[in-house]
């Protein structure tokens, strides 16, 4: 199977669904004439012109404004924003109005949208270019929230969440657009809301998604030149949460942990430590246990981010904490 870029791969996705639907639209700040900050949008100007790859001011919640308008009148843009950073600008329009109508018209507009871009961090940035937000997007209803790991599932999620009827958040991340992996020529769709297993194990189970998938299945490598077997799951899409997934694995393995780059505090893995100690309690060998960004602002010394993020030696620690295994 050909290998491609992450870049390439979410491009494909757009062109493809441009192609076959001309209600979809793509608009940003960089999107057309510089063909995109991260190049994702490079040649779809050429293709589709200004009317449809359009360039906007630096103005976040006005061009925000501008989409949700458009998808309540029957049209499905694709709105990017240059980093999830900048989009608590626009939290307004998505929180207040494309979450919300739906339920406030009483069924009669539902908001087509999708809004894509990089979240978390992309090395020395410093505090205000490097949060990561699937917790907080993930707590509105009315929100379907997708978190990406590699090229083949970002083709197949960005399709499906720009054919989806609701408002879809889209996490990226600036660190993986180089990245290379298998994505078939052929057309493919992956449904929102089911996670992947990775990686096969009985021993232990470890859940993460986005960039810290790396941290995931770099820790299992290390456990297995130590016999230990982790299965790995890629949560691809944070709401809704596919949480029975998650279950059925630590039914075999009765061990589980999480690795995420948000803070601790009302997170991911919070949510999913309360469905799995709810549902699961009496498959449970061990509690628990998470890795996550310190409790912090990130700081912009090398030294400070190697110590702010989860990394594959304190993973593979937890993991033998929770096996009672010698640290």
């Amino acid at each position: 199977m050909r290998q491609i870029a992450f870049r390439q791969a979410l491009r494909e996705a757009l062109q493809e669904e441009m192609r076959a639907d001309e209600r979809v639209f793509l608009m940003g700040e960089e999107v057309a004439e510089y063909n995109g900050a991260y190049k994702v949008s490079q040649g779809m100007l050429d293709e589709f012109g200004p009317r449809r790859v359009i360039d906007t001011p630096i103005a976040e919640l006005g061009f925000a404004a501008i989409g949700v308008g458009a998808a309540q009148n029957g049209l499905r843009p694709v709105v990017e924003f240059m980093t999830w950073n900048f989009a608590v600008l626009a939290l307004d329009q998505i929180l207040n109005t494309a979450s919300k109508m739906l339920a406030m018209s009483g069924g009669q507009v539902g908001c087509p949208i999708v809004f894509r871009g990089p979240g978390g961090s992309a090395g020395q940035l410093g505090a205000q270019h490097s949060t990561a937000f699937e917790s907080y997007y993930a707590n509105i209803p009315g929100l379907k929230v997708v978190s990406v790991s590699n090229p083949y599932d970002a083709k197949g999620l960005l399709k499906a969440a720009i054919r989806d009827n609701d408002p879809v958040v889209f996490m990226e991340s600036e660190q993986m657009y180089g990245d290379m992996g298998e994505v078939p020529e052929e057309e493919y769709i992956i449904p929102l809301g089911k996670a992947d297993i990775k990686r096969a194990g009985k021993d232990v189970t470890i859940v993460s998604f986005n960039k810290m998938m790396k941290v995931a299945l770099g820790a299992a490598e290390e456990l297995a030149k130590e016999g230990i077997e982790a299965e790995v799951i890629d949560l691809r899409t944070i709401r809704p949460l596919d949480w029975f997934t998650i279950l059925e694995s630590v039914k075999k393995t009765n061990r589980l942990v999480i690795v995420e780059e948000q803070w601790p505090f009302s997170s991911v893995s919070s949510e999913i430590s309360y469905r799995i100690q709810k549902e699961g309690f009496d498959y449970l060998d061990a509690p628990i246990r998470r890795i996550t960004a310190v409790d912090a602002p990130m700081h912009y010394a090398p030294n400070l981010v190697k110590l702010y993020l989860p990394d594959v030696e304190r993973t593979v620690k937890l993991v033998k904490e929770v096996m009672y295994l010698k640290k």
